[in-house]
Order: structure tokens, then C-alpha cells, then sequence
């Protein structure tokens, strides 16, 4: 099959599908009708031989094939795309465009207000896609282009993905405001002898807390582990159980609970958070715009009482 017998834009089609997981939303993405994202698939098909997807009730549901096509044809979308935008500038105040960006629910309670705000003022058709994106898979979606951005604490990627770090977060311990044990001074022994709880999304393994316990040949008892910050908030201000948490989320969250915020004992583990983005966007005017609002908006209406840009020295171990 040559390349010039090859219709590009049936890739796009492709790759909308694929996302959407349906002919309807794929026909809404691209602002097309369905009939023409029908025929576009069937052409596809003719050309591969394959049904690339299958129908599962509602869904579309990509066949083997689909799914090793696809990372290579966003790729090719993703470069084509940054090589046509850098003979124009993004003008952000009238382009129509949807960032994803992967960050953490943490992080979406602390930026996402402040960055839709201005975008409300100066993008007012710029859409924005928060997602949870499994860490195992960001260079993936990121090289892909199914993310734009990434914002999460330091790992170890490739120099293909690009990155700019953007502050250091602490941990805190969360108490009920009368809590019999817990005052407003809390020792390494007190915050022991308390009963905890641990929010992760998975179902075995070590927190931060605990991983820097640990070092120390220390361990606390986990009462109660669960998924989400906020239930394990609500859960503090009502029981005796305590919650170590990063700082920034928990001065957020804690306003409608009014429990305790204390230092944690230990030496704070330093959670240094950044900014990722892939190589193939370096140049992208739209990338590096929206690369620019995250900054800002985490410079400008991110940074909380407490929070540092740089690191700040730690403490020493409480006995």
C-alpha cells in the first residue's frame, strides 16, 4: 500500500473513534456527520481487512489490530499536527481545542479552579480534560498524545519526556478537633500510639508515611485504608483515627471538616512535583501555552500557607 493512495484524514478518523469509543461521539469530536464517520471506518476496514471495532452494546470496542495500530498513528497525527502549527501562532483567545492533562485528585482540587477561572477570562473555547493516568503508562500516553501534560511527584522517564519542576509538598497529620490524645503539639511517640488511616488507590503496598517509618525501624497500625482523602477527612473528624496527608490538599479539604492540621513528626518526606510534557511538543505553540497556564496558575493561585517552591529544611525526628 503506497502512502499516496492513502487518505490521512481516515486516520484521524481512526484515532477519534478509538478515544470516543463510539461512531456518535467520534462524529461530535471532529464535528462531522455520523454517516461520514460510518463510511470513513468502512473504508479503513477495506483497507486493512480488519473490522478494527467491534460493537459491544453502546461501545466500540477495538479489535488486536486496532490496538497495535493506534500509539504509531497518534504518533504520526501528533507530529504532522506540531509541524503545521509552527507555521502559525496558537491564539488562545479564538481557538476551539481539548487539553487532556493527567494529574492526581489531589492536585485537581488545588489548580483546576484557579486554572479555569482564567481560561473562563482569556480561552473561552479552550476545554480541558483532567484524567488519572497510571504512572506505568505516562510515557506511553504521553508520546502518544493522549496526554498533553502530566503533573505528578518525580519518576524515573526517558529524556524524551520533558520536565519542569514546579514545588515541594509536605506531609501533615489530620486530628479531630477534640481529640483525647492528640493537642496541638504532636510527638513521634503520640503519633505512634494512635491508630491511622491510609488512603491509596491500590490495594496492598507502603505509603509515603510509612515507607519514611519504615527507615527509622518504626511502624504505626492502620486502622483503615481506603481510597479517597475526603472520606478519610470525614472519617478523622468523627473517630479517634488520624491521617497524615500532603499539606497543600489537606489546608483545601479540611475547611469544612475543621480538624486539627500538625506537623508530621518525622523528617517530612519531600514530595518535589513536576510538570511533564513529551519532545514531540516541545515546539507546539498550543503545548507551550498550555504548559505556560498550568505554570502560572500554579505560581500564581496554587501556592498555599505553608507550601514551598524550593525545599525547605526539615525538621529534626521528635522523641
Amino acid at each position: 500500500m503506497h502512502l499516496s493512495r492513502v487518505d490521512l484524514n481516515l486516520f484521524v478518523v481512526f484515532d477519534a473513534i478509538y478515544a470516543e469509543g463510539g461512531i456518535t461521539r467520534a462524529s461530535q469530536r471532529l464535528n462531522l456527520s455520523q454517516p461520514a464517520i460510518s463510511h470513513a471506518l468502512g473504508r479503513l476496514r477495506r483497507m486493512f481487512g480488519d473490522p478494527l471495532f467491534a460493537r459491544h452494546g453502546h461501545a466500540m470496542t477495538p479489535t488486536p489490530l486496532a490496538r497495535q495500530m493506534i500509539e504509531p498513528v497518534r504518533q504520526s497525527l501528533q507530529r504532522l499536527e506540531v509541524t503545521l502549527s509552527k507555521v502559525d501562532r496558537f491564539d488562545a483567545a479564538s481557538a476551539t481545542k481539548r487539553f487532556t492533562i493527567g494529574m492526581r485528585d489531589v492536585l485537581e482540587a488545588a489548580l483546576l479552579p484557579a486554572l479555569m477561572r482564567t481560561l473562563a477570562a482569556s480561552a473561552p473555547r479552550i476545554d480541558v480534560n483532567s484524567v488519572r493516568a497510571a504512572r506505568a503508562e505516562l510515557e506511553s500516553e504521553l508520546s502518544a498524545g493522549t496526554l498533553d501534560a502530566a503533573i505528578d511527584m518525580l519518576l524515573p522517564l526517558p529524556e524524551d519526556i520533558r520536565r519542569q519542576r514546579l514545588s515541594a509538598a509536605y506531609l501533615i497529620v489530620v486530628a479531630r478537633r477534640r481529640h483525647p490524645r492528640v493537642r496541638a503539639g504532636l510527638d513521634l511517640d503520640t503519633y505512634l500510639a494512635q491508630e491511622h488511616i491510609l488512603v491509596s488507590q491500590r490495594r496492598r503496598g507502603m505509603s509515603a508515611e510509612d515507607f519514611e517509618l519504615s527507615r527509622h525501624n518504626l511502624r504505626r497500625r492502620v486502622r483503615l485504608r481506603c481510597q479517597h482523602y475526603f472520606a478519610a477527612c470525614r472519617v478523622a473528624s468523627e473517630t479517634d483515627l488520624i491521617l497524615t496527608m500532603p499539606e497543600r490538599y489537606a489546608r483545601i479539604i479540611n475547611g469544612q471538616f475543621g480538624n486539627q492540621l500538625l506537623p508530621f513528626p518525622l523528617k517530612e518526606p519531600v514530595y518535589d512535583t513536576y510538570l511533564y510534557w513529551h519532545a514531540n511538543a516541545d515546539a507546539d505553540p498550543a503545548n507551550i501555552w498550555l504548559r505556560q497556564q498550568l505554570l502560572r496558575t500554579w505560581q500564581d493561585g496554587g501556592a498555599l500557607p505553608g507550601e514551598s517552591r524550593t525545599p525547605r529544611r526539615r525538621r529534626g525526628r521528635s522523641t
